[in-house]
């Protein structure tokens, strides 16, 4: 822990970016379980559920590559500023949900929402080589994931307290306040040069769509970024099912209400916040090869422990077991995305980072969908027992790759951090 409060002690502009952090999230948080509550009081529940997160993956894709680029080509900070103020708009929508229970509503307003979120979280992933020094970044990378995990743990449970005694207004309210708060903090970010990518100051002669091609091409010939995005599609290939299937098991299965719901969701981040524990402890031990070999043991892991939670006689054991899969999931998530922020060229962080994103949840949205229409006619425990098996499968490409001698060491990049005041003028693109 003595890393994690001298970081925020010491990084100013890390310490402004972790406030926003705690307070957004866990105001998200609070939205998805007045959300998700509300739409458990439907007539098809299961099919609800699937098309409020299939809503949400379908405006995630097609923001991705629009972030992207724009994160690539202007000033970081401003379009995670703009993104908090357009989602501070869109969460005080939620209460009309209240006042008239329409469906359609529910789900264009949860697109909305998360077509906003990629040019903040992945203009996060972005700035961070930029506000943390090399010693830093791997503390910074654990702090900023563990983060979004206690607000997952903090936020499912007083959510699911919160909605249950004071009702659903108040949760969407909070949430609007919460990005509010985050913007006033991304707004004191300073650093000299500012936070534009190299080469943004030119002019531009590509299209945006050329643009996002060559973010592509780079993906694809840094063998170490392609593996990282199969991998993370083949755990989303079976956690997208966990989206709609911790509300069911909550409400359906063990019959347990909103709390329910905020309690397995709330084991979940806590055992996402062991795992990055660990994380945090093996990432400087490991070499480049003992990381490869860590990642296929986690996800075996990862997928196996879910086989169990889907079993479970009771929501206790339900609750130990969820919290396994996520640790070892945690694991994975924190040892790949230090290697993507050592490795990662500055100028297509915005790309790669929020493909990425687009990538993970187009496959959660097929695996929501899957997930959905299978409630029709199997059982919520025989769809998490495929999905945990589905999940664990993303260990073989990944055994297969490194056996082959496909993923070597792709090259470091120079990670500096900015002194801590921004330039207040910047000059002119350069004609």
């Amino acid at each position: 822990m003595s890393a994690f409060t001298q970081l925020l002690r010491t990084n100013r502009n890390y310490r402004y970016t972790w406030a926003g952090q705690v307070v957004s999230e866990v105001g998200d948080h609070f939205n998805n379980i007045a959300v998700l509550s509300l739409a458990m009081t439907h007539k098809d529940p299961g099919l609800v559920v699937t098309f409020v997160f299939l809503s949400r993956a379908v405006s995630m894709l097609g923001a991705g590559p629009i972030a992207g680029v724009l994160l690539d080509r202007l000033n970081r900070k401003h379009v995670m500023m703009a993104s908090d103020a357009v989602r501070a708009i869109i969460a005080l929508g939620f209460i009309f949900c209240i006042q008239h229970p329409n469906d359609w509503l529910m789900y264009g307003l949860s697109a909305l929402l998360m077509f906003a979120s990629p040019f903040f979280t992945s203009g996060r992933a972005s700035i961070l080589p930029a506000i943390a020094t090399p010693e830093e970044l791997h503390t910074a990378n654990t702090v900023t994931q563990t983060t979004s995990w206690a607000s997952l743990t903090i936020g499912a449970f007083l959510g699911a307290e919160g909605v249950a005694k004071a009702g659903y207004e108040w949760a969407f309210v909070y949430n609007a306040l919460s990005f509010v708060i985050s913007l006033l903090c991304i707004s004191q970010l300073r650093r000299v040069g500012g936070f534009r990518p190299p080469d943004s100051r030119k002019k531009q002669t590509k299209t945006g769509f050329a643009q996002y091609r060559d973010g592509l091409n780079y993906m694809r010939a840094t063998p170490l970024v392609a593996a990282v995005a199969m991998i993370s599609l083949g755990w989303a290939s079976g956690g997208g099912a966990a989206q709609i299937l911790f509300s069911l098991f909550g409400e359906k299965v063990f019959h347990a209400g909103a709390s329910g719901i905020g309690i397995i969701w709330g084991f979940a981040g806590i055992g996402l916040l062991i795992g990055g524990t660990i994380a945090h402890w093996l990432g400087p031990r490991l070499s480049f090869k003992g990381y490869k070999r860590t990642i296929p043991i986690v996800y075996v892991i990862h997928g196996g422990s879910y086989v169990l939670f889907s079993q479970m006689p009771t929501i206790e054991w339900a609750c130990v077991f969820i919290a396994i899969s996520r640790a070892a999931v945690a694991i994975s998530a924190v040892l790949n995305f230090s290697q993507l922020l050592h490795h990662v060229e500055d100028r297509f962080r915005g790309r790669v980072f929020a493909t990425l994103e687009s990538l993970t949840w187009s496959m959660m949205m097929i695996s929501m969908m899957s997930a959905g229409t299978a409630t029709l006619r199997y059982s919520p425990r025989t769809i998490g027992a495929v999905s945990g098996i589905i999940s664990s499968t993303t260990a073989l490409f990944w055994w297969w790759a490194d056996w082959r001698g496909k993923l070597p060491e792709p090259p470091m990049q120079a990670v500096t951090a900015g002194e801590d005041e921004e330039v207040k003028a910047e000059p002119p693109l350069a004609s």
